[in-house]
């Protein structure tokens, strides 16, 4: 087998694609050929260190592939079509683990959109079902949301009923996601988007802003929620929050703040089948529409997380082995 992996904490350069032995299934196990992998920022807060892992760091959560060994009692078959979410060193050709972190992969559904989907089709139905259900009375404000998490939120959120009030950073990113149901969007480029948003919300502010960026949104994002409102952060493409004084959120009009992981979504098998089922079932029915921004070799994943990091795509980016 193949894999890309990095001996040390830096940027994209220190990750080393290698050869391994393939490895047997265990009893219990299954070994999967991967056909896709997804890529992900939490794949860069790995990979930097923003958050600590084992060494070398194994990267990757997120693919999609057909299974091809069964161990003893495991409960799969070979020539299952399955997708994961949670697996570390999924930048891999193959993957060892067991059948409850796999969900089907849907009939007609290739597995290059199910590799796509699993980890940020169910945190944008997370975000917008679980740590908060949007509805007709909601307004939101959605950050980076012409990303890959983005794009899928202001569907959710949009389809729910909410207004969508979106920030990008230019026009051609803009129009994306008008098309996808942003009621209103702001280039953060040319606007600041806390006066603008106050401004859209006749200086009420939104119901809940659902934050990825972090360092540089976090304290602005606080001064657009509305009394009792909700700031969600979910990542931290820009750096982590710093510290504050929760006094804060008091001064602010007691507003609320979770940092959401999806872990904690799907934490029993029921809920992983029953999150990804409504992401699977929305776009086969045509109701979630998912942009895969790139395709790179797996090799090449350091070309994939210098783009991605330097925010220079929309959309999904994948690695095909």
């Amino acid at each position: 087998m193949f894999t890309v992996r990095a001996p040390q904490y830096g940027g994209p350069e220190v990750m080393v694609y290698e050869e391994l032995p393939t490895p047997e299934p265990a009893k219990g196990q299954v070994r999967v050929k991967v056909a896709a992998v997804g890529v992900n920022f939490v794949d860069i807060y790995h990979r930097s260190g923003q958050y600590s892992t084992p060494m070398p760091v194994p990267i990757g959560l997120e693919g999609a592939g057909v299974v091809e060994a069964v161990g003893e009692g495991a409960d799969a078959k070979v020539g299952d079509r399955v997708a994961w979410c949670a697996q570390p060193n999924s930048y891999s050709t193959h993957i060892v683990t067991t059948p409850d972190k796999l969900v089907p992969v849907p009939a007609g559904c290739d597995l290059k959109l199910a590799a796509a989907i699993m980890l940020q089709g169910m945190t944008a139905h997370a975000l917008a079902h679980g740590v908060h259900a949007l509805g007709p009375n909601d307004t939101c404000l959605i950050h980076a949301a012409a990303g890959g998490v983005g794009q899928l939120l202001v569907q959710f959120a949009a389809q729910a009923g909410a207004r969508v009030i979106a920030t990008v950073s230019t026009e051609e990113k803009a129009k994306k996601v008008r098309a996808l149901g942003a009621h209103e969007v702001v280039l953060y480029t040319q606007t600041d988007f806390e006066a603008e948003v106050r401004r859209l919300t006749n200086n009420v502010g939104v119901n809940v802003a659902y934050d990825s960026v972090g360092k540089d949104t976090f304290a602005k994002s606080l001064n657009c929620i509305r009394r009792r409102g909700l700031c969600v952060l979910f990542g931290q493409a820009s750096g982590a929050v710093p510290l504050f004084e929760v006094q804060t959120l008091a001064q602010k009009g007691s507003l609320f703040l979770t940092r959401m992981k999806l872990a904690d979504y799907i934490a029993t098998r029921a809920e992983l089948l029953e999150r990804s089922g409504a992401v699977f079932s929305a776009v086969a029915n045509g109701s979630l529409k998912i942009e895969i921004g790139g395709e790179f070799a797996l090799k090449d994943a350091a070309v994939a997380h210098h783009k991605l990091g330097g925010r220079e795509t929309t959309g999904k980016l994948i690695l095909l082995p």
